[in-house]
């Protein structure tokens, strides 16, 4: 319980309004607008943050949750307007299942003290459900895209294969895949649109209680390392 209450705790302080970090990209010359882009697609890409398992057709999970990306390229940030090291991106997340194995998944988040924002979303389908004797493995697309910022039209689709498999209360999981991230400037003729293809490696868990979950996650996407965090209910 107490770890419950410290992740609503530490959603709710990097959620608090604060003097805003817009991000203006003009000044930036093309290397330095291909470093943000590339940390955009580390940060930004959609986190699962959930085991591969399918929710079953009557399954329901809303939840909040957390994920904080070290920068590779706080310089360029701070150029760019935005002093930060780290990006922090809470979220509100619901995932329903469905027929057949198949499971989607929404979520709306933002990065705290600047202006962006993000929405997106995800399809799952169990290749091997799991069970008492069998992993679960699955296959996921997903998709997030920026908004808030005037000057950048910048969106991830992303492809992944997933194992999880139970234990009591515990379900640990794991995949691998690629993110492709699109980075195109809004009216800066002097900056071209950069296309990115990141890899991506991440490792979690999941543990039970009841009708809620908590879930731990690390991920690492291109060259950037990500740590999450979600408290989820189903019913």
């Amino acid at each position: 319980m107490n770890l419950k209450r410290g992740l609503v705790i530490t959603l709710f302080a990097v959620s608090l309004p604060v003097a805003a970090k817009d991000i203006n990209i003009q000044p930036l010359n093309q290397s330095e607008f291909h470093a943000l882009s590339e940390d955009l697609g580390a940060a930004l890409s959609y986190k699962p943050l959930t085991p591969t398992a399918p929710l079953g057709i009557t399954g329901f999970d809303v939840g909040i949750a957390v994920t904080d990306t070290k920068l590779q390229n706080s310089a360029v940030f701070a150029k760019a307007g935005a002093d930060i090291s780290n990006a922090a991106v809470p979220s509100l997340r619901v995932h329903k299942g469905l027929p057949f194995g198949i499971d989607v998944g929404v979520m709306v988040g933002a990065v705290p003290s600047t202006n962006i924002k993000l929405y997106g979303g995800e399809l799952r389908y169990a290749i091997v459900p799991g069970g008492a004797a069998m992993p679960a493995i699955g296959v996921r697309g997903s998709y997030t895209k920026l908004t808030g910022v005037d000057q950048l039209d910048f969106d991830t689709k992303g492809l992944d294969l997933s194992i999880s498999k139970g234990f009591l209360m515990f379900t640990p999981y794991g995949g691998i895949g690629k993110v492709w991230a699109s980075s195109t400037p809004n009216g800066i003729p002097a900056l071209s649109k950069e296309s990115l293809s990141l890899s991506k490696v991440y490792v979690g868990i999941n543990m039970n209680f009841g009708l809620s979950n908590l879930a731990f996650e690390g991920d690492r996407t291109g060259k950037a390392t990500s740590y999450g965090a979600k408290l989820g209910f189903r019913f």
